[in-house]
């Protein structure tokens, strides 16, 4: 899976010691109700599409990049829908990450799901009723709240 630059700046300099990185997820629908989802090749589970930001990128820029990046589908914000923090996640290098993850509900204007990168093996569009069950813990959270069918963006309260 390619890294960043700038994160592997920063690997070379601290190792696979726990980095804070912003993230970015993708809750994307169709105009039939279907979730866009892709299988990650470095764990083989389903997830809605999600990145991490560039330095300086707002958060809302880099969703639709992600998207059109891992998806070949052109998408829009509709809104916001959560911001949390992911429990620290060690990829198979050994290299450890927790997210900000800012998540957007999306509709697609344009393209065709496939797999555009070499960051997943398949890209599929899914009913909400049948959902793969390997997905990633995170997606399953990212897709309740996206979900529901309220205004306001989910955050932990203090």
């Amino acid at each position: 899976m390619p890294i960043p630059e700038f994160v592997a700046q920063l690997r070379a300099q601290v190792g696979p010691a726990p980095l804070w990185l912003p993230g970015v997820s993708a809750v994307v629908v169709d105009p039939d109700g279907r979730v866009l989802l892709t299988r990650r090749a470095d764990n083989g589970l389903w997830a809605v599409v999600s990145g991490i930001l560039e330095p300086g990128e707002e958060p809302a820029v880099a969703a639709v990049r992600e998207v059109r990046e891992e998806t070949g589908v052109d998408a829009e914000i509709v809104r916001l829908t959560s911001v949390d923090v992911t429990a620290p996640i060690t990829y198979p290098n050994g290299d450890v990450a927790r997210y900000l993850d800012v998540c957007f509900l999306m509709r697609p204007t344009g393209g065709v799901a496939h797999v555009a990168d070499d960051e997943n093996l398949e890209v599929a569009w899914f009913a909400p009723d049948s959902l793969p069950q390997n997905m990633t813990a995170t997606s399953v959270l990212r897709l309740e709240k996206a979900l529901r069918d309220v205004p306001e963006a989910w955050f932990r309260r203090p």
